[in-house]
């Protein structure tokens, strides 16, 4: 009875450490979310515009950033993390 009491309260212990241990880049500045809400608008995304599909336009804005970031990589460019190293031939798309 001992032995079962010890195993589960070693479990207890170790299963939120193990669920928890996640990858992290660090903490996000605020110049990094500034400079990806930038990125957004570019890519047609408009925060301040009535949010009808709210997840679906900006899924669909987040999924053409990433394109042109994969069409970018792929001609031998660097990956546009930042709106300053966005391609200047990235489409904008309004969103009439």
């Amino acid at each position: 009875m001992k032995n079962l009491i010890c195993a589960i309260l070693a479990a207890v212990l170790v299963v939120p450490a193990v669920s928890f241990a996640q990858t992290s880049n660090g903490p996000v500045t605020r110049a990094e979310v500034r400079a990806e809400l930038v990125q957004l608008e570019k890519a047609g995304y408009q925060p301040a515009a009535k949010q009808n599909h709210y997840p679906d336009e900006i899924q669909a804005a987040e999924a053409r950033v990433q394109a042109a970031d994969n069409a970018y990589a792929s001609h031998g460019g660097a990956t546009a993390n930042t709106a300053a190293a966005a391609p200047a031939s990235m489409p904008v798309v309004s969103a009439n």
